[in-house]
């Protein structure tokens, strides 16, 4: 019997299945099922999907089936009107799948599911408009995917969450006008980001940042005047670009 939502699996699989009393063994003389490879009725995951995507017209028939792992399956291959029509399962593995099928507009059922792989599925698919309902997510990887997917507009909500990988992708986001939100951010990377993206004027006010990589990815984009007293910076890159931006001013070259 296949473990519990586990993701380790034997290398061979043993076959204690009675074919004489499956519903379906009339397939076995079609090549509908293969006997410890093909088969509905093991309680193995990898046969069952086999099966039902051999012949997916039968997965509706065990949307209510007994074991978590076949009416996963099954709600993987049947009719989504069927799909949409399943009460809500009692295993997050089955909601999982379904909030994965089910249309963006019929997904506020499962926004604030238990499970946080439900929610991250619905926030991967629902309408932009609706994010914002998953903005204070108990769990970062959701709000790290609210973040990538919330409309521009709505992103300055984002700049101070508690994880700095959703910081980070608010500052990948955030339209140029805006960084100067995260330009004093208490993570270094998310600073990097912000004074790689920001306008030029904006840049230099990052450019006596603690952090030496900050400070070059700024000194990139900040105005010529504003970067001259860097070249006595005491991180030999960040002299190196200045000269180089300086230098290539007077050849004509910036």
């Amino acid at each position: 019997m296949s473990e519990r939502h586990s993701g380790a699996s034997p290398l061979v699989e043993v076959v204690c299945v009675d074919c004489t009393v499956c519903p379906h063994r009339a397939l076995l003389e079609q090549g509908g099922c293969v006997p410890g490879d093909v088969c509905l009725t093991a309680q193995s995951g990898r046969q069952i999907d086999r099966f039902l995507r051999r012949n997916p017209q039968i997965a509706q028939e065990y949307l209510s089936d007994k074991f978590w792992e076949r009416r996963a399956i099954a709600a993987r291959y049947a009719p989504l009107e069927q799909v949409r029509q399943l009460p809500r399962d009692a295993d997050e593995v089955v909601r999982r799948v379904v909030a994965s099928r089910l249309p963006a507009d019929g997904l506020d059922e499962y926004l604030h599911d238990t499970d946080r792989e439900v929610r991250m599925t619905v926030a991967a698919r629902i309408a932009p408009e609706h994010l914002s309902a998953l903005v204070g997510d108990e769990d970062y990887l959701v709000r790290l995917q609210v973040a990538r997917r919330l409309p521009h507009g709505q992103l300055r909500r984002m700049v101070g969450d508690t994880d700095r990988e959703v910081r980070k992708e608010v500052a990948r986001r955030l339209p140029p006008f805006a960084l100067s939100l995260l330009a004093k951010d208490e993570d270094a990377e998310v600073r990097r980001i912000v004074a790689s993206r920001m306008l030029p004027d904006d840049a230099e006010k990052m450019l006596t940042d603690s952090d030496w990589v900050v400070r070059l990815e700024a000194a990139q984009r900040a105005p010529l005047e504003d970067i001259a007293e860097m070249v006595d910076d005491v991180e030999p890159d960040v002299r190196a670009l200045v000269r180089q931006r300086l230098n290539d001013f007077l050849l004509g070259d910036d």
